[in-house]
This record gives structure tokens, C-alpha cells and sequence, in this order.
């Protein structure tokens, strides 16, 4: 199906879909717009606690629609953030998300998908960044 007539965006949006539906069935939900909402939650919260570099080697590996929800309102001065614990860094995911659900689980969802998406090397290095507090999210 083309939407746009332009391969490259076509195609950005047809990954994005995908990703998208694999959160929907994380989250047992059928809203595309809540599966937004997470994705772009988790994300942002993720990247804010990167160093820069980390933030763009995981950037590098998200579809070109994703990764400029990824981007939007980035402000690289500002990173890394340091959550030392969970309930600090879901308060930051919950910021973003604006709504009433269940972060954790929400976040969990966000990480699987994003585990099975995004090669294990960058997972690792990710993963190596947080505390262990933050790393049972991955599990």
C-alpha cells in the first residue's frame, strides 16, 4: 500500500505500524494511540537517561518515523539523567505519558518489544548503563 508515494516514507510508517501492533499486543489493548503514547513514553525517558552517545548508537537502530518521536524536544545538555531508582524513572516515564495506566507494565511491554527489535549488542549496552534496579524492566 503506498500512502505518501514516496518509498522511504511508505515504508517508515509501515515499520512504525509493526512496531506499534507489537506493543498493542504487549499491552492487550487495541488502541493504536495508547501503544503511541507508550512507545514515546518509554523512549524519551530512556534516551534522557543515556549519555549522548548511547542515546544516538540506540537511535541509529529505530525506524526513521520512531526515531523522530525519539528525538522530538531533545536537549543533549541535559543528559544523562541519573535515576538511581525505579520509581524515579517511572515517575519520568508517567511525565511524559500523561495519563492513568499501569507504568510499569507499560514500560515492560515498551522493553520487550524493544529487545526484540533492536540487536542484543545495543540491548547490552543499554542495560549496562542502568542500575539494577532499572534493569529488572528488561526482564
Amino acid at each position: 500500500m503506498t500512502w505518501t508515494g514516496l518509498e522511504t516514507f511508505d515504508t517508515t510508517v509501515q515499520k512504525a505500524d509493526i512496531w506499534l501492533k507489537d506493543i498493542m499486543i504487549e499491552l492487550n489493548t487495541d488502541s493504536r494511540r495508547i501503544a503511541y503514547m507508550s512507545l514515546r513514553s518509554v523512549l524519551l525517558a530512556l534516551r534522557n537517561r543515556l549519555t549522548i552517545n548511547e542515546a544516538a548508537d540506540l537511535g541509529s537502530q529505530l525506524p526513521l518515523l520512531i526515531r523522530g518521536v525519539y528525538y522530538d524536544e531533545w536537549n543533549p545538555s541535559r543528559n544523562p539523567v541519573k535515576d538511581r531508582h525505579l520509581d524515579e524513572f517511572l515517575a519520568h516515564i508517567q511525565e511524559h505519558y500523561k495519563g492513568e495506566t499501569d507504568i510499569r507494565k507499560m514500560t515492560k511491554s515498551v522493553f520487550k518489544v524493544l529487545r526484540k527489535k533492536i540487536t542484543e549488542g545495543e540491548i547490552k549496552d543499554v542495560k549496562g548503563m542502568m542500575p539494577d534496579e532499572l534493569k529488572e524492566l528488561w526482564t
